[in-house]
């Protein structure tokens, strides 16, 4: 860890060099007001970019990564493991070859004029280009990396996509009724028979997989409380869709959406209501902004006052300061931004630039297409084996992944997903300013309805608890919607954390604090000292 005071050797040879080179120009000079001289500025600046060389350093110092790839993409030549929305299909869903590898071509390139000419059929793709944007701070995102995304041939595959089938079967079940509901149950006992999944239980089914995740209510506390914001306090109750709000479950339905089209326009129910289902929990993913659950759970963090604080933090014991630049509300608020936004050149990076997997719905139609339009392209044995897409079958005489979007999935690739990278790195963040022990005042429950929040009566829950179910709340509630897989958000969650940590140790050493960095648990479990 280095400090503020080892810093001094590389700004005096910055000084040095700024001097001999005039990167001060004599108009900046003559502008420096006083009380400083221009030679009195000159140390604070050569500091400052001592600070940046040596940031910038540590990663060139560090080893060029290697990429991993499933290899569907060469494996499957007609691309059916792969992302192509918005691109033009046949009418058995098949992208054509010439648009597919002009999108590859074009995000190698990172090309804005090639990408401008990628054949089309109807709207627009998300921002390829994002994943060869630069930031100033952090680790760059092209030298983070995750797991290679499952292949549609594997095990790993088949069992995310029958718990899609089955998250979209059960999202009207409350809740609360998880460990009783025959369907819910019917589908525990099918998801223990698929290699990977065996640790599923009725009272840990589609439930994260972290510290915290199977502690108390299903959906995290930050979820649920009242938000101190500013002079208002926000009750988080929100329109949900009515019941039985089912998309792209007809054919036609399903080519238009691939072809880049809108199924139609969600019915709300006409009272707000908290959540208390799958319905309501993939709404709120679907229509939040970017940071939007960590900054609430920041400022109802921020709301409990100092207690709440990290033990590290020098202000939380000062008798004479208070945190606010450094250590205080803004700091926090601030960084919990840019986490998110570092997180989503990370997850755009490996989107469009290694992965390019095809999301669960365009999985969907394969299914469909070889079991039930004898149009063969591909058949996973294991997910085969599975009740789940028979059991979407009785239902609606399709093997299509019912979805809770009109429009489907985003126009951007599945894996890693961008909600769970956000998670990942604005939770480490939070997890590093906060005390993880502090017990949560005055926990709630929503009724099975949704229509009231109830005094939760069961074990006490912690800050680190609730974060991670928050992060877990939020990735997997995008799996509830049709529109992500488990791995998508497991391994986004933990490429955010690369993001946070990052982050974190930069930011460290520019605090004039005594400080003796940052303290957090992983989501490994880990207790580490950043």
């Amino acid at each position: 860890m280095t400090t503020r005071r080892e810093f001094l050797s590389t700004a005096g040879a910055a000084f040095a060099a700024l001097s001999a080179s005039n990167a001060l120009p004599s108009g900046a000079q003559a502008a420096v007001p006083p009380p400083w001289s221009p030679i009195e500025a000159k140390p604070r600046l050569a500091e400052a970019y001592g600070l940046r060389i040596h940031a910038a350093s540590s990663y060139l110092a560090s080893r060029a990564v290697k990429q991993r790839v499933n290899r569907d993409e060469t494996n499957h030549p007609n691309y059916i493991g792969q992302f192509h929305k918005t691109l033009p299909h046949d009418a058995n869903g098949i992208v054509s070859p010439a648009a597919y590898e002009a999108l590859v071509a074009a995000c190698r390139a990172g090309d804005y004029a090639m990408l401008e000419a990628v054949p089309q059929a109807l709207g627009k793709l998300a921002n390829p280009l994002g994943a060869v944007a630069f930031a100033n701070e952090g680790w760059d995102s092209h030298h983070l990396m995750v797991d290679a995304a499952s292949s549609i041939d594997s095990a790993m595959h088949a069992g995310d996509m029958a718990e899609c089938y089955w998250l979209a079967l059960t999202r009207d079940v409350p809740f609360q009724d998880f460990p009783t509901d025959p369907l819910v149950l019917r589908a525990v006992a099918d998801l223990r028979t698929i290699p990977g999944y065996g640790w599923v239980t009725p009272t840990n089914v589609f439930r994260g997989r972290l510290q915290g995740d199977t502690v108390g209510p299903y959906v995290s506390q930050f979820l649920l409380l009242d938000i101190p914001y500013g002079p208002m306090r926000l009750s988080q109750q929100m329109r949900v869709p009515v019941p039985g709000n089912n998309w792209m479950t007809s054919y036609a339905q399903w080519l238009a959406v691939q072809n880049g089209g809108v199924a139609g326009t969600i019915a709300y129910d006409a009272v707000l209501r908290r959540l208390a289902n799958g319905t309501a929990l993939a709404e709120w993913v679907h229509s939040d902004f970017s940071y939007q659950g960590f900054l609430n759970a920041a400022l109802i963090l921020l709301g409990y006052g100092t207690a709440a604080l990290d033990p590290n933090n020098p202000y939380r014991s000062s008798l004479r300061q208070g945190g606010f630049v450094t250590f205080g509300g803004p700091a926090i608020l601030d960084l919990v931004a840019r986490a998110a936004r570092d997180a989503l050149m990370a997850a755009w990076f490996q989107k469009w630039q290694v992965h390019r997997k095809v999301r669960p719905e365009g999985y969907g139609g394969v299914v469909e297409n070889t079991l039930n339009r004898g149009v063969w392209q591909h058949e996973n044995p294991t997910l085969l084996a599975s009740e789940a897409p028979g059991a979407v079958y009785s239902r609606y005489g399709t093997y299509l992944l019912p979805m809770a979007y009109p429009e489907g999935a985003p126009t951007h690739p599945s894996y890693p997903a961008g909600h769970a990278t956000i998670s990942g790195a604005c939770v480490t963040v939070l997890k590093a300013f906060f005390d993880e022990s502090f017990l949560i005042p005055q926990p709630k429950v929503p009724d099975r309805d949704g229509l009231a929040l109830l005094d939760w009566t069961g074990v006490p829950l912690t800050v680190g608890g609730e974060l991670n179910k928050l992060a877990s709340n939020c990735t997997l509630a995008r799996d509830t919607a049709g529109v992500h897989y488990r791995q998508d958000g497991e391994q986004g969650i933990r490429l955010g954390e690369q993001v946070g940590l990052a982050l974190l140790s930069e930011f460290r050493s520019l605090y004039p604090e005594p400080f003796d960095g940052f303290r957090l648990t992983t989501f490994d479990g880990k207790v580490i000292t950043v």
